[in-house]
Order: structure tokens, then C-alpha cells, then sequence
């Protein structure tokens, strides 16, 4: 008995392991670090301060299932520089750009970093991240909740907490 419990264990902490690689490749594959990242952590202490201006570049379906409190959809398949430059003028503000795991917000952000704004942040591992952190999501009457947008299937298998909604 103890050599089975031992054995679950085992697998236990080897898929965890997996599942956290498994956003660090995707990463490493797609992204090309061009936009730095930020911590789930760090960008907690910076919500928890309005210190940040946090942008969701996901499609509006996905964002109104749950996003990050104070959070700001721009999504990505429409995303308009000209507009957002219009509501946001200062350049210098903190921006910090989310998405599901960190590659849609990449390219946001580069898009954003080559119209002149010089502090943006690219939240590493997305809001996926953020759920597995314990930290808090909202949904479109700023409640809280455990839904989660994962996109699709293939997507879902990288969301570890909350449940998932597609």
C-alpha cells in the first residue's frame, strides 16, 4: 500500500511539473521576449497599488467570462493603436498586457512599445497564471468567480485552477 501511495505521489508531482513546463515552452516557442515580463506576483503588488495600467488582449467573449479586476479589454484581432493612443496619451505610464498564457499579450505589447510607449509588461503565463495563484478574476458585473475563458480544449489543458469555460 505504501509503494502505491508512493507511486501516486510520483505521478502526482511529476504531471504538476509537466504543467509548468509545459507554459515555459510554449513560451520559449513562441515569444521572442521582446516585451519583458512580469510576475503574477509583481504585477499583484502593483494592482493592489493602482500602479499599473493592466490590459486584457483577449477577444471580448473571453474577457467577459473573467478578466483581472480594473482590468482594460483591447483584445487582439481588432486591437486599434490609434484608439488606444487617444484614451491612453501618456507614454510613460506602467502598461502591463495579459492574455491566456503570455503570447497574444507579447504581441500587443510590441505593438504598443512601437507606437512610443516606454514601460510595457507582458504578464508571464497570463491570467492561467494569475488563476493558479490564487488570485482573484471578475467577470463582466465585477464579481468574483471561478469561470475561466480557456479559449478552447487544446488551451484548457494549460489552466490548472478555476473552472474552465470555452
Amino acid at each position: 500500500m505504501k509503494q502505491l501511495t508512493a507511486f501516486i505521489y510520483l505521478i502526482f508531482f511529476i504531471a504538476s511539473g509537466f504543467a509548468q513546463k509545459s507554459i515555459d515552452k510554449l513560451l520559449k516557442e513562441y515569444n521572442v521576449k521582446s516585451v519583458p515580463y512580469i510576475s503574477v506576483t509583481e504585477l499583484r503588488m502593483l494592482q493592489n497599488h493602482d500602479k499599473a495600467l493592466i490590459v486584457d488582449s483577449r477577444e471580448e467573449k473571453e474577457f467577459l467570462v473573467r478578466h483581472l479586476s480594473n482590468a482594460e479589454n483591447v483584445g487582439y484581432d481588432h486591437f486599434d493603436i490609434e484608439e488606444f493612443k487617444k484614451k491612453h496619451p501618456n507614454k510613460d505610464t506602467t502598461i502591463v498586457v495579459y492574455c491566456s498564457v503570455g503570447i497574444r499579450s507579447e504581441d500587443i505589447g510590441e505593438k504598443l512599445q512601437q507606437a512610443g510607449y516606454s514601460n510595457v509588461k507582458n504578464l508571464y503565463g497570463g491570467i492561467f497564471k494569475w488563476k493558479e495563484k490564487d488570485f482573484p478574476v471578475v467577470d463582466s458585473t465585477q464579481t468574483e468567480t471561478q469561470n475561466i475563458h480557456t479559449f478552447d480544449k487544446i488551451w484548457a489543458k494549460y489552466l490548472k485552477k478555476g473552472k474552465k469555460i470555452y
